[in-house]
């Protein structure tokens, strides 16, 4: 427990103790898949969400890593982009979801079994910006959600983010059953 906390203490910013900042959004459609999901923001790139979105899609980016053109970028515009982690940096994939129109990305991690690490989306050092918000999403999480929307033939999820739990009795949280939180 002690080695835990030293280990949390020494990879925290000198701004103060911060394990974690977890944001929540709630997929609303398909109802299959109608949890409360957790996300990170990016650590030192990308905006915050100045505005809560009651119903958004998040559109699965069309190729999946969205390194560079994407073939479904008009569906992207205005909307949030599903993305999926590996073959270029997180900045470049949140510039690429920028340049298509999109309000924000969720870039889920490739490896669909976890379900438990969060990992730390840092700076490129190409000294490049984005201004949308990026978020990172467990790899299972981000695979249930795709593999809903193929079994269901739908191009988006209609999401709603981000979602205030502290309000939400903890016997009310919709979770999804394959994560522990």
């Amino acid at each position: 427990r002690s080695l835990w906390l030293c280990l949390c203490l020494c990879s925290c910013p000198a701004r103060g103790l911060r394990i974690h900042e977890y944001l929540y959004f709630q997929v609303l459609s398909p109802g299959d898949i109608r949890y409360i999901f957790t996300a990170t923001p990016a650590k030192d790139f990308g905006g915050v969400f100045n505005t809560r979105y009651d119903q958004i899609h998040l559109v699965p980016a069309d190729p999946p890593e969205a390194c560079g053109e994407l073939n479904n970028g008009v569906f992207i515009q205005d909307q949030i982009a599903l993305v999926e982690r590996g073959g270029c940096s997180f900045l470049s994939k949140t510039r690429v979801i920028q340049e298509h129109g999109g309000r924000a990305v969720i870039i889920a991690d490739n490896a669909y079994d976890n379900d438990s690490f969060y990992i730390e989306m840092i700076q490129d050092s190409t000294r490049r910006t984005a201004d949308i918000p990026a978020l990172f999403l467990l790899g299972r999480d981000g695979y249930m959600i795709r593999r809903s929307l193929e079994q269901h033939g739908l191009p988006w999820a209609v999401i709603s983010i981000p979602v205030n739990v502290t309000s939400i009795p903890t016997y009310e949280m919709m979770q999804p059953p394959w994560t522990f939180w």
